[in-house]
């Protein structure tokens, strides 16, 4: 799994002039699937989102997580994070998984990141045409992948 986070003061996600989530201060994440991503990828990288000190504590400093600042969370799915640039102009997803697979765990993720969090997830539609709106706080952005974790 690849997410992009992005602390945010403000992020939506429309769909068809719909909202399906919104959040105030809190994270943005993107989250790409890869066919051999499992459910250990799905903790290992809740884990880390929920506990991830990029708020600003009393001092300015950034040491405070989502669940510290009593921040929110709209995940997002998005395949485009495993595109393959190398050859021509058209990006390759051939690394994303199918939606067969990745919807379940874009599913099981947002519910383990609820339950870490101790409150509801906000979403995107997995698959739609989504539009983001956001306000990047910093900005501050952070890329990870679940691969890192064996380098640790």
């Amino acid at each position: 799994m690849r997410a992009v986070i992005q602390r945010v003061t403000r992020a939506s996600c429309t769909v068809d002039q719909t909202v399906t989530g919104k959040i105030e201060q809190g994270l943005l994440v993107l989250l790409g699937i890869e066919e051999d991503d499992t459910a250990e990828d799905i903790r290992w990288l809740s884990q880390k989102l929920v506990n991830l000190r990029i708020f600003s504590d009393e001092n300015g400093l950034m040491n405070k997580s989502v669940q510290d600042a009593k921040g929110n969370i709209l995940l997002i799915s998005q395949f485009t994070l495993f595109a393959q640039t190398k050859k021509g102009n058209r990006p390759s997803f051939i690394r994303a998984a199918k939606p067969e697979n990745a919807k379940p765990l874009y599913t099981d993720m947002a519910q383990y990141l609820s339950t870490l969090l101790g409150k509801e997830v906000q979403l995107g539609i997995f698959g739609g045409d989504m539009k983001i709106d956001l306000l990047n706080d910093g900005p501050v952005t952070i890329i990870m992948n679940t691969k890192d974790k064996e380098n640790h």
